[in-house]
């Protein structure tokens, strides 16, 4: 189920707003290019905005009463030029400003991309992945629409507000106080506005999020929708939640559709008092026609630019909305993956080279209900209301693999099986205990390191949307040789030349369109090719065939010599014969030994054994063929 979107914020301050500009622009600097170009530009039409109406006023005033007509088409052909040279800058100028945006669109994402792939694992597992999408997409595209038509284009409608005001108070400043009495009024008008269309906008992204969320989360379960025919209960959810999304779309649309014709009402209120004021002033020849014509244009080109800035602030409060979500994301702490340690190489080598012993020392873990949760605390509460037995996923936990040696893990599902695995892994890390390599503890290994010399051949297989070398080159370098043999190594080579590309052959998301048994093939060729120092199994031969299994049976065997191994059992015929085994349960190893001294002891293991072979239940035993754990190089 997909977990609600947080309640939208209460409203920023006016601090927090400016906090939040200035982090903006930290991801303009460095375009300033482009900005200063565009802004010149518009600085440029804004002048070009007050040669009409000064035009207009010397022709009504001077040219037509002397009957000066060269000077009035004179007139008229500076009155084209400035008109073509306005095209030209909007022109240049509109280009500017899209660069920009895009640029900075594309700076925005690539951050958020790999701030992604830095957070811990933990966060993925309580934020649905399309809430994740649309912190990368729609909500970086409203920002791009504020770099593109908001704040440069702001600029310069400030700047033509100015202009025109100077001008206005020039020509005669009793006509100037007249049509800017309506200015308070606009203002109040646009604070109120700003009180409700942030709210409005926050209601938008977080009903896009929940939308996106449940969407993705529906499409990568479509198999389960259909099985179940849930078809229509589904779609009724789906019904909800996009009727929400236009619910606040709607209550946006309101409040700005209310807005711009209040504005429009108070640029006529402007008229109305300038066309009053300015009779009685040409009715005592105080002022001339001419400046009244003037001056009418002039109003109306000093609104215009009002009523832009209205619609910019609009923009600026989605862009502030869509920042704020951002923005959480990226302060959310990372984990320290992502970099890269400068002697990576060699001590991956060294560490290949000597062997990996692993050794848990009392470990003890437990998840972080309160962060998982939402990190509101309320879990914490809870928390301290639950007996610690039951919170801890292990407890005192204790074994060492050294190289060369196999190492299983079994027990019910729930025993803790695959927190051990992510534990090895540093996805998670323990409350109490270590986790040592080669007697150092793992939280002192870079993690590019740690994770390097790790083979992980899950049950589950996951295989990226791209071609089959890709997919089995992910962690390493090999070129196309190499890469052949290691896919021959564990007979996946036969499985590419049947598809129809070989090694080009572009798979679908998640590896779809060839089969499980397929996929798990890739999968050790892939965990071959990086040659790992630690191979960790879960039950990754589960869907491979009688006809494979002895391919898969020499290739593990010989990728196992030298390495250490640590394998999860669901079926307990094929780890007979590992050196340890580990009975987990309830997050304890309550058994450990061979195979047949655990037998022999006649305890938990020895009833899952029974039961695995159907002596228990009495009916038949289940489908045991699997890959059976080679005994390893160095045993006896």
């Amino acid at each position: 189920m997909t977990p609600p979107e947080p309640s939208p914020r209460p409203a920023r301050s006016g601090s927090t707003d400016g906090r939040l500009t200035a982090r903006l622009f930290g991801y303009v600097r460095p375009w300033g290019g482009l900005v200063v170009a565009a802004v010149a530009l518009i600085l440029l039409q804004s002048v070009l905005q007050l040669v009409g109406p000064l035009l207009t006023r010397w022709v009504i005033d001077d040219a037509f009463p002397a009957g000066n007509l060269d000077g009035v088409r004179l007139a008229a052909l500076a009155f084209a030029g400035v008109l073509l040279l306005q095209f030209g800058a909007t022109y240049v100028q509109t280009l500017c400003t899209a660069l920009l945006g895009q640029r900075v669109m594309r700076d925005l994402r690539h951050e958020l991309f790999r701030h992604l792939q830095r957070l811990p694992v933990s966060f993925f597992d309580r934020t649905p992945v399309g809430r994740l999408v649309t912190r990368t997409t729609s909500d970086v595209e409203a920002l791009n629409e504020l770099f593109t038509s908001g704040v440069v284009a702001g600029l310069g409608d400030l700047f033509t507000l100015a202009a025109i005001g100077v001008v206005m108070l020039w020509i005669d400043w009793q006509l100037a106080i007249a049509a800017f009495v309506v200015i308070p009024l606009v203002l109040l008008a646009s604070r109120l506005f700003q009180s409700h269309v942030r709210t409005a906008y926050r209601d938008i992204r977080a009903a896009l999020a929940r939308l996106n969320a449940f969407v993705q989360e529906r499409l990568a379960g479509m198999r389960v929708v259909q099985l179940f025919g849930r078809e229509r209960s589904e779609g009724a959810r789906f019904a909800t939640l996009n009727d929400a999304h236009l619910d606040a779309h709607i209550r946006s649309i309101r409040v700005y559709a209310l807005y711009f014709p209040v504005i429009e009402f108070f640029t006529t209120l402007a008229l109305a008092s300038l066309v009053v004021t300015s009779g009685y002033r040409v009715a005592d020849g105080a002022i001339t026609v001419g400046t009244v014509a003037a001056f009418l244009q002039l109003v109306r080109r000093f609104f215009q630019p009002l009523q832009d800035l209205s619609e910019k602030y609009n923009v600026l409060q989605a862009a502030m909305a869509a920042a704020e979500r951002m923005f959480e994301l990226l302060d959310t702490p990372s984990a320290e993956g992502g970099t890269v340690t400068p002697d990576r190489a060699a001590r991956v080598e060294a560490l290949r080279a000597a062997g990996v012993t692993i050794t848990f020392e009392d470990v003890w873990f437990r998840y972080d209900r309160a962060r998982d949760v939402g990190g509101d605390g309320r879990a914490a509460a809870e928390d301290e209301a639950t007996t610690e037995e039951v919170q801890w996923v292990l407890r005192g936990v204790s074994f060492e693999a050294r190289p060369g040696e196999t190492i299983a893990l079994v027990g019910r599902t729930g025993a803790g099986k695959s927190t051990i695995v992510n534990l090895l892994l540093r996805f998670y890390d323990p409350q109490r205990g270590r986790i040592l390599l080669n007697g150092t503890d793992v939280r002192e290994v870079p993690l590019d390191v740690l994770r390097a010399v790790i083979g992980y051949v899950q049950q589950d297989i996951f295989l990226f949307a791209g071609d089959v070398a890709g997919n089995i080159r992910l962690s390493s370098s090999l070129d196309e040789v190499a890469l052949q043999a290691a896919a021959a190594r564990v007979g996946a080579d036969r499985v590419i030349a049947r598809l129809p590309g070989g090694w080009s052959h572009e798979l679908s998301e998640r590896g779809a369109g060839i089969s499980v048994g397929e996929r798990q093939l890739l999968a050790f060729a892939r965990a071959v090719a990086a040659d790992p120092a630690l191979l960790i199994l879960d039950e990754a031969t589960s869907a491979v065939d009688s006809e494979v299994e002895a391919d898969i049976q020499r290739a593990v065997t010989t990728l196992m010599q030298g390495r250490t191994t640590i394998a999860i059992a669901h079926r307990l015929s094929t780890i007979q014969q590992a050196e340890e085994i580990l009975v987990l349960h309830q997050g304890e190893v309550v058994e450990r030994g061979t195979h047949r001294a655990l037998v022999a002891a006649g305890g938990r293991y020895e009833r899952l054994s029974r039961l695995e072979r159907g002596e228990e239940s009495g009916g038949k035993s289940p489908n045991g063929a699997g890959l059976r754990l080679p005994t390893p190089a160095t045993s006896a």
